[in-house]
């Protein structure tokens, strides 16, 4: 697909989000079992002075459709369960996604036992997205990303990493684990949690300047 350069940038696997989800070996966690998944390409409007959160678009490489990205969101019970790919809901096709590296290894690896399944899996899921569908609201949220939801956001990520970084893994490699072990894990993944998610806050809310939306003489948002 082409992209209008002046009105769109562009995301790619080169940008540094992108790159941070291929190499981060956490975030297997979040593809493999929760089903999050990242699009190979993002565009986010250059245009319109809404944050960041707002203006993020997801083309569909099948139709050209641009779906907003609160497509795809926690309240619309929609950013999970996608194993397959982002589906869209205008032709029915998967949108391509990254794959994050140590998935792409536990994939490769466990290929014989799971790959047989593939297919059928596949369409079993493709069965029931229209339904999750059906009833989604993109419109903004403005309160998505405020201070109550953020620190909400970044305890219950950080309690997460807790449980599978410092009591699953360690436990299946067959590493003690201690009361000292535990007590530096809380520490760093409640840290951890709390400056991911002040940082997607920062970023999401980032608005473009006042002097470009102003100059702007066509935008996919004006009314």
């Amino acid at each position: 697909m082409e992209f209008n350069k002046e009105k769109y940038k562009v995301y790619t696997w080169k940008n540094w989000m992108m790159l941070h989800w291929i190499l981060n070996p956490g975030l297997a966690v979040n593809e493999l079992i929760l089903g999050q998944r990242v699009p190979k390409i993002i565009l986010e409007d250059k245009i319109t002075g809404r944050p960041r959160i707002e203006r993020t678009l997801v083309p569909c490489p099948h139709c050209e459709t641009l779906h907003n990205g609160g497509t795809w969101s926690v309240g619309n019970g929609t950013a999970f369960k996608n194993w397959f790919g982002l589906y869209c809901t205008n032709c029915g096709n998967t949108i391509p996604c990254l794959t994050n590296g140590l998935s792409f290894l536990i994939l490769a690896i466990t290929f014989p036992i799971w790959g047989w399944f593939r297919k059928m899996l596949r369409e079993k899921w493709l069965e029931k997205q229209p339904k999750r569908y059906k009833n989604i609201d993109i419109k903004p949220v403005p309160n998505l990303l405020d201070n109550k939801n953020c620190i909400k956001t970044g305890l219950v990520w950080g309690a997460f990493m807790f449980l599978i970084m410092s009591i699953g893994f360690p436990y299946f490699d067959g590493q003690e684990i201690t009361w000292k072990t535990v007590l530096f894990g809380i520490v760093i993944w409640t840290i951890s949690g709390l400056g991911f998610a002040y940082t997607m806050k920062l970023f999401m809310n980032k608005t473009i300047n006042k002097k470009e939306e102003n100059t702007a003489t066509n935008s996919p948002y004006k009314e």
